[in-house]
This record gives structure tokens, sequence and C-alpha cells, in this order.
């Protein structure tokens, strides 16, 4: 059987007042001759979201809305696999399916339930997945690092330790055709939510597989420092436009908000300097 070719899908459908707590990613891949698509929903936040299933709906309605614009003839729909990857401290509780959501009493609910909508997303709860299940997963090993990542770094101050039994997967990531690239995407994300304690030894581990892995790692050590940086300004920039914006417009609607903090350091400096003239929000949003 030969591999599925899959490619991803640019953009994000999420909300924007949601991307703090949701991370998505979009591939189209055939089945069985036809177009399809897997939408993966990446949930940070540390409870489960009890409207998640009615949230993944609209979100593949959203790619059937790309679909048909890109395809005015179309008279079907191509499939779209939603799944969810849970990866925070507690398991996930909330519903899977959007009929659970509908607010009728049970029998009612059974009684109409032909004519209620059923969508339901996988869910990989990785709180329930341990790593020996994990590393009996047919993927990629830059695919199951991932995934053991996000189930391990967040808040662990033993992170080096947890890490080496996985030595070989790093190591296998390194080895591989786009492994260098590969490598420091992993780094990266052990630098931004790892914690400060767990440097040291993290690095004494990644120096142990080698020069190139070690210079991996303190090349993006240099890169975050450095966007940290700049992060620091953009997010004072942020601060002072969206006090001078409540003080002259009052409490800001939410897609205002939205707007300033994805803001680029240059669209900033445009709409602060346009606060002393625009009399309403939208002419300074211009």
């Amino acid at each position: 059987m030969s591999p599925v070719a899959w490619s991803t899908v640019p953009g994000s459908l999420v909300d924007a007042t949601l991307r703090w707590r949701h991370t998505d990613l979009l591939f189209t891949a055939p089945l069985d001759g036809h177009e399809a698509f897997i939408y993966v929903l990446v949930e940070h936040q540390s409870s489960s979201d009890p409207l998640m299933a009615f949230r993944m709906l609209r979100y593949v309605v959203r790619v059937w809305d790309r679909y048909l614009a890109d395809h005015h003839k179309a008279a079907r729909l191509p499939a779209v696999v939603p799944l969810v990857v849970h990866h925070n401290e507690h398991a996930w509780v909330a519903p899977t399916q959007v009929l659970d959501l509908v607010d009728l009493a049970p029998d009612l609910a059974g009684a109409w339930r032909e004519h209620l909508p059923r969508f339901q997303f996988l869910l990989d709860d990785l709180v329930r997945v341990d790593e020996r299940e994990l590393r009996e997963r047919p993927l990629t090993h830059s695919v199951r690092l991932t995934l053991l990542l996000l189930k391990i770094v967040p808040g662990n101050p033993r992170l080096a330790q947890d890490l080496r039994p996985w030595v070989d997967e790093l190591r296998a990531v390194l080895d591989g055709p786009d492994g260098r690239e590969e490598f420091a995407t992993l780094l990266r994300y052990i630098e931004l939510v790892g914690e400060a304690d767990a440097r040291d030894e993290l690095h004494d581990l990644i120096a142990g597989l080698g020069p190139e892995a070690e210079d991996a790692y303190m090349t993006i050590a240099e890169m975050l420092r450095a966007e940290g940086r700049v992060e620091g300004r953009v997010e004072g920039r942020v601060e002072s436009l969206l006090q001078l914006l409540t003080l002259k417009f009052g409490p800001l609607p939410e897609a205002a908000l939205a707007a300033v903090h994805d803001a680029s350091a240059g669209q900033l400096q445009t709409w602060t300097a346009r606060v002393l003239t625009a009399d309403t929000l939208d002419q300074l949003f211009l």
C-alpha cells in the first residue's frame, strides 16, 4: 500500500478571541480516491471546554465554506475528520457530540434524535495515554515526540529525567531527512513552554546527543532570547494602545481587543498614531 500524501492547508479556523487556548491544523489527503480533510485542534486550557462539540462543528462548516468558495460547481461536500488533542492536567469530561449539548429531556431527545444534529469529534486525550501506549502508536518519530512533549513539558521541573528514556526517539528525529528542522521545532516548544529551572539538565541531555544537537539547542535558545526582547517591546505597545483606546472610547469590544493583540509591530505603531485623530474605532482600524 502506497503512503498517503498529506499536505497542510494554511490559515487558522479558530476565532481570534480563542487562539490563546486553541491551536489548529488542517490537512488534506486523498480518501479512497476522494479529496478529504483532517482537522486537528490542540486544546491548551486546563479544563474541558463544555461547548467544544459545537465549536468543532462550526470549524468543520468553515472548512466546507472554504471548499465551496473554491469549487463553485460542487454538489457534494468533502469528508472532514475532526480531532481534538487534549493534553492538560485533568482528563477530558465534556461532551464530544453536539446532540449531548441540546437542552432537551432525555426522552424528548430520544424521540427527536433523527432530526437533531449528531456531529461528533474524535478525542485524543493524552492525559489517559501512558508512555508505553504512545510508543506503540504507528507514528513518525517527530509526531510521537510532539504528542509526548504536549503531555509532559508544561509545568514539569523534571523534564530532563522524563525525556531520558526517549533519547532514542530524539536521535531518530535528528537523523531523519529533515532532522535538524524538526528537532529545532521540538526544542523551540520545550524552551517556550518548559520550566526555566529544568534548562541546565535539559542542555546536558541534548548535548549528550552530539555536537549537532547541542548546536541546535543553543541556536534556538539565542533566537528565543532575541524574540523575547522584541516581544517585550511589542507587549508594551499593546498595553499602551489598549489604555489609550479605553480612555478615549470606553470599554472595548472583543473584536477590538483581538485585533490589537494580534497586530504586528507596524500596525500597532500606525494605530497609536491615529488615536488622537480617530473619532471611532472603525476609523482607527482602517
